[in-house]
């Protein structure tokens, strides 16, 4: 069976509707690994309800963010951090 991922390029949309800036080209530390990468290097899943993105590394999961007609669930806990470039 082949996964079917993109690269985490394809969060943008979601994750600019959520944040002020673009998170692809912030920093993350993978919790599982401890890789530092920038976050577009991240593999996303999206044929889920909501959508996982994984490190690319490891396999770690990174973030998920699930949306359903009232709320956005968001999860960082596979981050130790997330370092977002001021503008």
């Amino acid at each position: 069976m082949t996964e079917t991922y993109l690269d985490g390029n394809a969060a943008a949309g979601a994750l600019r509707e959520l944040f002020a800036v673009d998170l692809t080209s912030a920093l993350g530390r993978c919790n599982g690994c401890g890789e530092t990468r920038v976050f577009a290097e991240s593999r996303l899943y999206v044929d889920a309800p909501g959508m996982v993105a994984r490190c690319s590394n490891c396999d770690s999961v990174l973030l998920r963010v699930v949306s359903t007609p009232t709320d956005t669930f968001l999860d960082l806990r596979g981050l130790t951090y997330l370092r977002v470039p001021n503008p």
